[in-house]
């Protein structure tokens, strides 16, 4: 009964593949909105403000990181919790993978979040006048948070690192 009981939990792991497909098929969706708004940018160029183009640009590296950040959940996630990826040639492109487990994985996250926290404050920051000062409070110390946050988790992981 035991070894049926951790035959069917170990198996269960699969079960965390249709997720990781579901981040794959979030990309596509990502990738169509990029370029959607890719387009509309293209066709306003003569008439976008510098401060609008930025305020775009930034979008888009936002756009990037949360699509880059998928990424490595995803393939990280597969690659720890399901099984190993089995990529002839790919393995000097995503030499990161091997070395990613749980625990350095949340750190990439908090790290990632913090930059779009960047971005998203950068944002405001830049619209400073169309936002209201309890908004930017809020999104100062938000971001503060994510930083302490991930400095907490960065520190953390090392500790355990060296035991």
């Amino acid at each position: 009964m035991e070894r049926l009981l951790e035959r069917t939990l170990f198996a269960s792991r699969w079960l965390l593949v249709p997720l990781y497909l579901g981040l794959a098929l979030l990309l596509v969706v990502f990738c169509v909105h990029f370029f959607r708004e890719m387009l509309h940018v293209i066709e306003t160029a003569i008439a976008i403000s510098e401060t609008d183009l930025i305020l775009v640009a930034l979008a888009f590296v936002d756009m990037t990181l949360v699509a880059s950040l998928i990424v490595m959940v995803m393939l990280s996630g597969y690659e720890n919790f399901v099984s190993k990826l089995d990529l002839e040639g790919a393995e000097r492109s995503i030499a990161w993978l091997g070395k990613l487990d749980a625990g350095s994985l949340k750190v990439k996250v908090a790290a990632s979040i913090v930059a779009i926290s960047s971005i998203h404050l950068l944002r405001a920051f830049m619209n400073v006048a169309q936002v209201s000062n309890d908004k930017l409070l809020w999104l100062v110390i938000i971001h503060i948070t994510f930083v302490l946050s991930a400095m907490a988790m960065a520190y953390m992981d090392r500790m355990t690192a060296r035991h």
